[in-house]
Protein backbone atom coordinates (compact mmCIF):
# COMPACT_ATOMS: atom_id res chain seq x y z
CA UNK A 1 0.00 0.00 0.00
CA UNK A 2 3.05 1.88 -0.24
CA UNK A 3 3.29 5.57 1.04
CA UNK A 4 -0.06 6.90 0.87
CA UNK A 5 -0.91 10.12 2.95
CA UNK A 6 -2.57 9.28 6.22
CA UNK A 7 -1.97 5.42 6.75
CA UNK A 8 -1.57 3.97 9.86
CA UNK A 9 2.00 3.09 10.56
CA UNK A 10 1.95 -0.41 12.71
CA UNK A 11 4.25 -0.55 15.34
CA UNK A 12 4.94 -4.18 15.48
CA UNK A 13 5.66 -6.92 13.36
CA UNK A 14 3.13 -8.46 10.81
CA UNK A 15 0.23 -10.20 12.51
CA UNK A 16 -3.08 -12.15 10.92
CA UNK A 17 -5.31 -9.13 10.70
CA UNK A 18 -8.33 -9.43 12.96
CA UNK A 19 -11.61 -9.31 10.98
CA UNK A 20 -13.15 -5.83 10.50
CA UNK A 21 -9.88 -3.82 11.36
CA UNK A 22 -9.11 -3.35 7.83
CA UNK A 23 -12.20 -1.99 6.45
CA UNK A 24 -11.88 0.52 9.80
CA UNK A 25 -8.19 1.49 9.10
CA UNK A 26 -8.78 2.21 5.72
CA UNK A 27 -12.23 4.45 6.43
CA UNK A 28 -10.08 6.34 8.67
CA UNK A 29 -7.44 7.09 5.79
CA UNK A 30 -10.11 8.68 3.49
CA UNK A 31 -11.65 10.36 6.63
CA UNK A 32 -8.35 12.12 6.93
CA UNK A 33 -7.88 12.07 3.08
CA UNK A 34 -11.52 14.72 3.01
CA UNK A 35 -10.83 16.54 6.29
CA UNK A 36 -7.45 17.12 6.55
CA UNK A 37 -5.88 17.09 3.25
CA UNK A 38 -9.64 18.70 1.51
CA UNK A 39 -9.60 15.64 -1.16
CA UNK A 40 -13.10 14.81 -2.09
CA UNK A 41 -14.79 11.84 -1.07
CA UNK A 42 -15.01 10.25 -4.58
CA UNK A 43 -11.33 11.01 -5.54
CA UNK A 44 -10.73 8.96 -2.63
CA UNK A 45 -13.25 5.65 -3.31
CA UNK A 46 -11.92 6.28 -7.30
CA UNK A 47 -9.29 7.48 -9.59
CA UNK A 48 -6.17 8.17 -9.29
CA UNK A 49 -6.14 9.50 -5.89
CA UNK A 50 -8.44 5.98 -4.49
CA UNK A 51 -7.23 4.69 -1.95
CA UNK A 52 -4.92 1.52 -2.88
CA UNK A 53 -5.93 -0.89 -0.21
CA UNK A 54 -9.93 -0.99 -1.06
CA UNK A 55 -9.33 -3.25 -4.06
CA UNK A 56 -8.07 -5.89 -1.34
CA UNK A 57 -11.10 -4.98 0.63
CA UNK A 58 -14.29 -8.30 0.65
CA UNK A 59 -17.33 -6.25 -1.09
CA UNK A 60 -18.73 -6.34 2.46
CA UNK A 61 -15.71 -4.58 4.18
CA UNK A 62 -15.49 -2.51 1.00
CA UNK A 63 -18.97 -1.17 0.97
CA UNK A 64 -19.12 -1.07 5.20
CA UNK A 65 -15.68 1.55 5.00
CA UNK A 66 -17.85 3.66 2.36
CA UNK A 67 -20.66 3.30 4.21
CA UNK A 68 -18.75 4.15 8.04
CA UNK A 69 -17.10 6.91 6.01
CA UNK A 70 -20.10 8.90 4.41
CA UNK A 71 -21.78 7.99 7.95
CA UNK A 72 -19.36 10.65 9.87
CA UNK A 73 -19.21 13.00 7.16
CA UNK A 74 -23.62 13.27 7.50
CA UNK A 75 -23.10 13.38 11.12
CA UNK A 76 -20.24 15.12 11.42
CA UNK A 77 -21.04 18.16 13.78
CA UNK A 78 -23.06 16.20 15.76
CA UNK A 79 -20.03 13.69 16.31
CA UNK A 80 -17.29 16.71 17.19
CA UNK A 81 -20.29 18.10 19.43
CA UNK A 82 -21.08 14.36 21.33
CA UNK A 83 -17.66 13.18 21.89
CA UNK A 84 -15.69 16.59 22.67
CA UNK A 85 -18.63 16.39 25.52
CA UNK A 86 -16.76 13.53 26.96
CA UNK A 87 -13.23 15.28 26.61
CA UNK A 88 -11.95 18.00 29.20
CA UNK A 89 -9.28 19.03 26.92
CA UNK A 90 -10.81 18.96 23.80
CA UNK A 91 -9.71 16.46 20.92
CA UNK A 92 -5.52 15.83 20.96
CA UNK A 93 -3.70 18.50 19.13
CA UNK A 94 -0.98 16.70 18.23
CA UNK A 95 -2.77 13.26 17.35
CA UNK A 96 -5.64 13.92 14.66
CA UNK A 97 -5.88 10.63 13.75
CA UNK A 98 -7.26 9.97 17.50
CA UNK A 99 -10.00 11.93 16.73
CA UNK A 100 -10.62 10.38 13.54
CA UNK A 101 -10.93 7.28 15.38
CA UNK A 102 -13.32 8.45 18.39
CA UNK A 103 -15.42 10.06 15.00
CA UNK A 104 -15.45 6.24 13.50
CA UNK A 105 -15.79 4.52 16.66
CA UNK A 106 -19.30 6.66 17.84
CA UNK A 107 -20.73 7.07 14.65
CA UNK A 108 -20.48 2.92 14.53
CA UNK A 109 -22.27 2.35 18.03
CA UNK A 110 -24.73 5.32 17.51
CA UNK A 111 -25.99 5.11 13.49
CA UNK A 112 -24.14 1.37 12.63
CA UNK A 113 -25.25 -2.31 12.96
CA UNK A 114 -22.64 -3.13 15.12
CA UNK A 115 -21.75 -4.07 18.48
CA UNK A 116 -20.80 -1.20 21.18
CA UNK A 117 -17.61 -4.35 21.85
CA UNK A 118 -16.47 -4.18 18.31
CA UNK A 119 -16.44 -0.88 17.74
CA UNK A 120 -14.99 -0.02 20.70
CA UNK A 121 -12.07 -2.81 20.71
CA UNK A 122 -11.56 -2.34 17.11
CA UNK A 123 -10.99 1.78 17.67
CA UNK A 124 -8.90 0.99 20.35
CA UNK A 125 -6.35 -1.27 18.10
CA UNK A 126 -6.36 1.51 15.60
CA UNK A 127 -5.08 4.27 17.75
CA UNK A 128 -2.51 1.84 18.94
CA UNK A 129 -1.11 1.29 15.46
CA UNK A 130 -0.77 5.11 14.77
CA UNK A 131 2.61 6.43 15.95
CA UNK A 132 1.16 9.76 17.94
CA UNK A 133 -2.72 8.55 18.36
CA UNK A 134 -0.97 5.00 20.46
CA UNK A 135 -0.69 7.55 23.47
CA UNK A 136 -4.51 8.29 23.69
CA UNK A 137 -5.50 4.27 23.00
CA UNK A 138 -6.67 4.84 26.70
CA UNK A 139 -8.71 7.68 26.28
CA UNK A 140 -10.43 6.03 23.16
CA UNK A 141 -11.51 3.18 25.42
CA UNK A 142 -12.96 5.46 28.05
CA UNK A 143 -15.12 7.52 25.72
CA UNK A 144 -16.45 5.26 23.40
CA UNK A 145 -17.86 2.99 26.60
CA UNK A 146 -19.35 6.28 27.43
CA UNK A 147 -20.92 6.55 24.03
CA UNK A 148 -21.93 3.31 24.15
CA UNK A 149 -23.00 3.13 27.77
CA UNK A 150 -25.59 6.36 26.97
CA UNK A 151 -27.26 4.18 24.37
CA UNK A 152 -29.59 5.34 21.29
CA UNK A 153 -28.19 8.08 18.90
CA UNK A 154 -29.17 11.81 19.28
CA UNK A 155 -31.82 13.57 17.54
CA UNK A 156 -30.81 15.06 14.31
CA UNK A 157 -29.60 18.27 14.51
CA UNK A 158 -29.01 19.98 11.15
CA UNK A 159 -27.88 23.26 13.15
CA UNK A 160 -24.86 21.01 13.98
CA UNK A 161 -24.52 19.26 10.43
CA UNK A 162 -25.07 21.83 8.13
CA UNK A 163 -22.35 24.96 7.99
CA UNK A 164 -24.29 27.87 8.83
CA UNK A 165 -23.55 29.68 5.17
CA UNK A 166 -25.58 26.63 3.42
CA UNK A 167 -29.05 26.85 5.94
CA UNK A 168 -28.60 31.12 5.66
CA UNK A 169 -28.49 31.00 1.73
CA UNK A 170 -31.18 28.18 1.66
CA UNK A 171 -33.46 30.05 4.03
CA UNK A 172 -33.47 32.87 1.84
CA UNK A 173 -33.65 31.34 -1.19
CA UNK A 174 -35.84 28.40 0.15
CA UNK A 175 -37.35 29.69 3.45
CA UNK A 176 -36.03 28.53 6.51
CA UNK A 177 -38.61 25.65 6.71
CA UNK A 178 -37.84 24.38 3.50
CA UNK A 179 -33.78 24.81 4.13
CA UNK A 180 -34.30 22.68 7.44
CA UNK A 181 -36.07 19.86 5.63
CA UNK A 182 -33.31 20.00 3.02
CA UNK A 183 -30.80 19.70 5.48
CA UNK A 184 -33.05 16.94 7.15
CA UNK A 185 -32.68 14.84 3.94
CA UNK A 186 -29.01 15.55 3.23
CA UNK A 187 -28.83 13.84 6.72
CA UNK A 188 -30.10 10.00 5.34
CA UNK A 189 -28.26 8.06 3.02
CA UNK A 190 -30.22 8.10 -0.40
CA UNK A 191 -31.52 4.99 -1.79
CA UNK A 192 -30.00 3.64 -5.20
CA UNK A 193 -31.43 5.10 -8.57
CA UNK A 194 -30.94 3.80 -11.97
CA UNK A 195 -32.17 4.68 -15.36
CA UNK A 196 -33.30 1.62 -17.31
CA UNK A 197 -33.53 1.05 -20.52
CA UNK A 198 -36.19 -0.71 -21.24
CA UNK A 199 -39.19 -2.49 -19.34
CA UNK A 200 -38.40 -0.21 -15.91
CA UNK A 201 -41.51 -2.18 -14.03
CA UNK A 202 -39.49 -5.38 -14.94
CA UNK A 203 -36.35 -4.44 -13.18
CA UNK A 204 -37.70 -2.71 -10.43
CA UNK A 205 -39.61 -6.63 -9.34
CA UNK A 206 -36.28 -8.03 -9.99
CA UNK A 207 -34.39 -5.63 -7.76
CA UNK A 208 -37.08 -5.31 -5.10
CA UNK A 209 -37.44 -1.57 -5.95
CA UNK A 210 -40.57 0.26 -7.28
CA UNK A 211 -40.70 3.08 -10.01
CA UNK A 212 -40.81 6.33 -9.25
CA UNK A 213 -43.50 8.97 -11.00
CA UNK A 214 -40.45 10.09 -13.11
CA UNK A 215 -39.59 6.82 -14.47
CA UNK A 216 -36.85 6.27 -12.49
CA UNK A 217 -36.19 2.77 -11.05
CA UNK A 218 -35.42 2.79 -7.00
CA UNK A 219 -33.89 0.35 -4.98
CA UNK A 220 -32.83 0.44 -1.30
CA UNK A 221 -29.83 -2.21 -2.13
CA UNK A 222 -26.48 -1.72 -1.03
CA UNK A 223 -23.20 -3.63 -1.61
CA UNK A 224 -21.27 -3.54 -4.77
CA UNK A 225 -22.93 -2.38 -7.64
CA UNK A 226 -21.87 -4.49 -10.04
CA UNK A 227 -23.00 -7.50 -8.55
CA UNK A 228 -26.55 -6.72 -8.40
CA UNK A 229 -28.96 -7.97 -11.20
CA UNK A 230 -28.67 -6.20 -14.94
CA UNK A 231 -25.13 -4.47 -14.65
CA UNK A 232 -23.35 -6.71 -16.26
CA UNK A 233 -25.40 -6.90 -19.31
CA UNK A 234 -25.87 -3.29 -19.26
CA UNK A 235 -29.85 -3.16 -18.60
CA UNK A 236 -29.16 0.33 -16.21
CA UNK A 237 -26.95 2.87 -14.85
CA UNK A 238 -26.81 4.25 -11.72
CA UNK A 239 -28.37 7.97 -12.26
CA UNK A 240 -30.62 10.21 -9.17
CA UNK A 241 -33.63 10.52 -10.60
CA UNK A 242 -33.36 14.64 -10.79
CA UNK A 243 -30.19 14.11 -12.92
CA UNK A 244 -32.22 11.94 -15.06
CA UNK A 245 -34.34 14.96 -16.19
CA UNK A 246 -32.43 18.04 -18.00
CA UNK A 247 -32.12 15.36 -20.87
CA UNK A 248 -35.93 14.60 -21.46
CA UNK A 249 -36.38 18.67 -22.21
CA UNK A 250 -35.13 18.46 -25.81
CA UNK A 251 -37.88 16.29 -26.56
CA UNK A 252 -37.53 14.15 -29.38
CA UNK A 253 -33.67 14.08 -30.62
CA UNK A 254 -33.66 10.84 -32.50
CA UNK A 255 -30.96 11.41 -35.46
CA UNK A 256 -29.98 14.65 -34.07
CA UNK A 257 -26.11 15.95 -33.13
CA UNK A 258 -26.19 16.63 -30.09
CA UNK A 259 -23.30 17.77 -28.05
CA UNK A 260 -22.64 17.40 -24.64
CA UNK A 261 -20.46 19.53 -22.40
CA UNK A 262 -18.64 18.53 -19.38
CA UNK A 263 -20.19 15.19 -20.35
CA UNK A 264 -18.33 12.52 -17.66
CA UNK A 265 -19.36 10.25 -16.16
CA UNK A 266 -22.03 10.12 -18.74
CA UNK A 267 -24.85 9.07 -17.60
CA UNK A 268 -27.13 12.08 -20.12
CA UNK A 269 -24.61 10.96 -22.70
CA UNK A 270 -26.35 7.36 -21.99
CA UNK A 271 -30.13 8.82 -22.28
CA UNK A 272 -29.28 10.63 -25.47
CA UNK A 273 -27.47 7.88 -27.11
CA UNK A 274 -30.41 5.85 -25.80
CA UNK A 275 -32.92 7.81 -27.51
CA UNK A 276 -31.17 8.15 -30.91
CA UNK A 277 -29.39 11.19 -31.16
CA UNK A 278 -25.46 11.24 -32.93
CA UNK A 279 -23.59 12.40 -29.33
CA UNK A 280 -20.43 14.17 -28.90
CA UNK A 281 -19.25 14.19 -25.47
CA UNK A 282 -16.85 16.65 -24.62
CA UNK A 283 -14.98 16.92 -21.09
CA UNK A 284 -11.25 18.06 -20.40
CA UNK A 285 -10.75 15.18 -18.37
CA UNK A 286 -9.20 12.21 -20.32
CA UNK A 287 -9.97 9.66 -17.45
CA UNK A 288 -13.37 10.65 -16.79
CA UNK A 289 -13.68 10.06 -20.41
CA UNK A 290 -12.25 6.94 -20.36
CA UNK A 291 -14.76 6.32 -17.75
CA UNK A 292 -17.60 7.29 -19.85
CA UNK A 293 -16.56 5.15 -22.84
CA UNK A 294 -16.31 2.48 -20.19
CA UNK A 295 -19.92 2.87 -19.56
CA UNK A 296 -21.45 3.38 -23.12
CA UNK A 297 -19.59 0.36 -23.91
CA UNK A 298 -21.37 -1.95 -20.65
CA UNK A 299 -24.42 -0.73 -22.18
CA UNK A 300 -24.10 -1.61 -25.72
CA UNK A 301 -24.15 2.88 -26.58
CA UNK A 302 -22.15 4.73 -28.91
CA UNK A 303 -20.76 8.21 -28.93
CA UNK A 304 -17.69 10.18 -29.89
CA UNK A 305 -15.40 11.29 -27.34
CA UNK A 306 -13.55 14.72 -27.32
CA UNK A 307 -11.26 14.98 -24.45
CA UNK A 308 -10.80 18.73 -24.34
CA UNK A 309 -11.23 22.25 -22.80
CA UNK A 310 -14.93 23.24 -24.09
CA UNK A 311 -14.22 26.93 -23.57
CA UNK A 312 -11.08 26.03 -26.63
CA UNK A 313 -12.73 23.62 -28.23
CA UNK A 314 -14.28 24.62 -32.34
CA UNK A 315 -16.93 22.63 -32.67
CA UNK A 316 -20.24 21.79 -34.01
CA UNK A 317 -22.79 23.21 -35.51
CA UNK A 318 -24.88 20.95 -33.50
CA UNK A 319 -28.83 20.72 -33.67
CA UNK A 320 -28.88 20.69 -29.43
CA UNK A 321 -26.42 21.25 -26.95
CA UNK A 322 -26.49 20.02 -23.13
CA UNK A 323 -24.25 21.96 -20.47
CA UNK A 324 -24.45 20.35 -17.32
CA UNK A 325 -22.00 22.91 -15.76
CA UNK A 326 -19.14 22.20 -12.99
CA UNK A 327 -20.94 23.84 -9.71
CA UNK A 328 -20.80 23.94 -5.86
CA UNK A 329 -22.93 20.35 -6.09
CA UNK A 330 -24.74 21.52 -2.63
CA UNK A 331 -28.12 19.76 -4.16
CA UNK A 332 -26.36 16.60 -4.25
CA UNK A 333 -25.09 16.52 -0.47
CA UNK A 334 -27.31 13.09 0.29
CA UNK A 335 -24.99 11.29 -2.05
CA UNK A 336 -22.05 13.34 -1.70
CA UNK A 337 -22.06 13.82 2.20
CA UNK A 338 -18.26 15.94 2.17
CA UNK A 339 -19.50 18.74 0.14
CA UNK A 340 -20.29 20.61 2.93
CA UNK A 341 -17.27 20.16 4.21
CA UNK A 342 -15.04 20.73 0.77
CA UNK A 343 -17.08 24.02 -0.49
CA UNK A 344 -17.20 27.49 1.13
CA UNK A 345 -19.42 30.48 0.14
CA UNK A 346 -16.07 32.01 -1.74
CA UNK A 347 -15.84 29.10 -4.18
CA UNK A 348 -19.04 30.40 -5.75
CA UNK A 349 -17.47 33.21 -7.75
CA UNK A 350 -14.76 30.82 -9.36
CA UNK A 351 -18.09 28.52 -10.23
CA UNK A 352 -20.25 31.31 -11.92
CA UNK A 353 -17.54 32.78 -13.60
CA UNK A 354 -16.63 29.68 -15.36
CA UNK A 355 -20.36 28.49 -16.22
CA UNK A 356 -21.14 32.33 -17.67
CA UNK A 357 -17.91 31.49 -20.07
CA UNK A 358 -18.93 27.80 -20.91
CA UNK A 359 -22.62 29.13 -21.37
CA UNK A 360 -21.27 31.14 -23.90
CA UNK A 361 -19.46 29.11 -25.63
CA UNK A 362 -22.12 26.53 -26.09
CA UNK A 363 -24.37 29.27 -27.95
CA UNK A 364 -21.75 29.41 -30.11
CA UNK A 365 -21.92 25.78 -30.91
CA UNK A 366 -25.31 25.59 -31.45
CA UNK A 367 -27.47 26.05 -35.41
CA UNK A 368 -30.05 28.75 -35.36
CA UNK A 369 -33.15 27.34 -33.96
CA UNK A 370 -30.93 24.82 -31.91
CA UNK A 371 -31.60 24.24 -28.57
CA UNK A 372 -29.41 24.46 -24.92
CA UNK A 373 -30.01 22.69 -21.76
CA UNK A 374 -28.19 24.43 -19.25
CA UNK A 375 -28.34 22.56 -15.83
CA UNK A 376 -26.65 22.15 -12.38
CA UNK A 377 -26.65 20.15 -9.70
CA UNK A 378 -26.79 22.96 -7.61
CA UNK A 379 -29.15 24.69 -5.12
CA UNK A 380 -27.68 28.55 -5.25
CA UNK A 381 -29.28 31.08 -7.20
CA UNK A 382 -26.06 32.12 -8.69
CA UNK A 383 -25.15 29.26 -10.48
CA UNK A 384 -28.95 28.57 -11.47
CA UNK A 385 -31.19 31.65 -12.76
CA UNK A 386 -29.51 34.04 -12.19
CA UNK A 387 -27.23 32.73 -14.61
CA UNK A 388 -29.79 32.08 -17.23
CA UNK A 389 -31.12 35.84 -16.51
CA UNK A 390 -27.91 36.84 -17.10
CA UNK A 391 -27.28 35.08 -20.62
CA UNK A 392 -30.70 36.22 -21.64
CA UNK A 393 -29.78 39.79 -20.68
CA UNK A 394 -26.43 39.48 -22.67
CA UNK A 395 -27.14 37.56 -25.48
CA UNK A 396 -29.99 38.78 -27.54
CA UNK A 397 -29.49 35.46 -30.08
CA UNK A 398 -31.06 33.05 -26.98
CA UNK A 399 -34.29 32.90 -26.10
CA UNK A 400 -35.93 30.89 -22.85
CA UNK A 401 -38.52 27.93 -24.27
CA UNK A 402 -40.30 27.41 -21.02
CA UNK A 403 -40.79 23.90 -19.29
CA UNK A 404 -44.36 23.03 -18.37
CA UNK A 405 -44.90 20.50 -15.75
CA UNK A 406 -46.42 17.71 -18.15
CA UNK A 407 -43.00 17.29 -19.42
CA UNK A 408 -42.12 16.59 -16.06
CA UNK A 409 -44.44 13.85 -15.10
CA UNK A 410 -47.06 16.58 -14.16
CA UNK A 411 -45.00 17.32 -10.91
CA UNK A 412 -45.95 20.98 -11.28
CA UNK A 413 -43.88 21.86 -7.84
CA UNK A 414 -40.73 21.13 -10.46
CA UNK A 415 -41.63 24.18 -12.14
CA UNK A 416 -39.99 27.90 -10.98
CA UNK A 417 -42.89 30.67 -12.14
CA UNK A 418 -39.89 31.33 -14.98
CA UNK A 419 -40.21 28.06 -16.57
CA UNK A 420 -37.41 26.93 -15.25
CA UNK A 421 -36.55 22.93 -13.77
CA UNK A 422 -35.82 23.11 -9.95
CA UNK A 423 -36.14 20.34 -7.61
CA UNK A 424 -35.24 20.14 -4.30
CA UNK A 425 -33.94 17.23 -2.01
CA UNK A 426 -37.30 16.86 -0.34
CA UNK A 427 -39.76 15.72 -3.36
CA UNK A 428 -41.65 12.46 -2.84
CA UNK A 429 -42.33 12.70 0.53
CA UNK A 430 -42.68 9.18 2.26
CA UNK A 431 -42.53 7.46 6.02
CA UNK A 432 -39.27 5.96 5.48
CA UNK A 433 -36.69 8.65 4.43
CA UNK A 434 -34.83 6.01 2.36
CA UNK A 435 -37.75 5.71 -0.30
CA UNK A 436 -38.16 9.97 -0.32
CA UNK A 437 -36.40 12.95 -1.45
CA UNK A 438 -34.47 13.41 -4.76
CA UNK A 439 -31.01 15.50 -5.39
CA UNK A 440 -31.48 19.43 -5.78
CA UNK A 441 -31.00 20.22 -9.78
CA UNK A 442 -31.56 23.30 -11.94
CA UNK A 443 -32.16 23.03 -15.29
CA UNK A 444 -33.27 25.17 -18.43
CA UNK A 445 -34.01 25.54 -21.76
CA UNK A 446 -33.08 28.03 -24.00
CA UNK A 447 -33.69 28.30 -28.15
CA UNK A 448 -30.89 29.76 -30.44
CA UNK A 449 -32.87 32.51 -32.44
CA UNK A 450 -33.39 31.66 -36.23
CA UNK A 451 -33.58 35.70 -37.00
Amino acid sequence: MGNYPGMARPRTSPQPEVPGLAARRIAADILDGVLRRHIALDDLLSGKNAHPGLPALADRDRAFARRLTATVLRRLGTLRHLVGGYLEKGFPTDAPRAETILLLGAAQILWLEVPDHAAVDLSVRLAQADRRASRYAGLVNAVLRRVAQNGAAPPDDVSRDTPAWLLKRWSKSYRSDAARAIALANGHEPALDLTVKQDAEAWAERLRGRVLPTGTVRTLAHGAISLLPGFSEGAWWVQDAAAALPVRLFGDVRGLNVVDICAAPGGKTAQLALAGAHVTAVDRSSARLARLRENLARLSLSAVTVAVDALEWQGGPFDAALLDAPCSSTGTIRRHPDVPWLKSEADLSVLTSIQQRLLDRTVELLKPGGTLIYCVCSLEPEEGQNQIESLLARDSRVARKPITAQEVFGRSEFVTAAGDLRTLPLHFPDSDPRWAGLDGFYAARLVRKTG
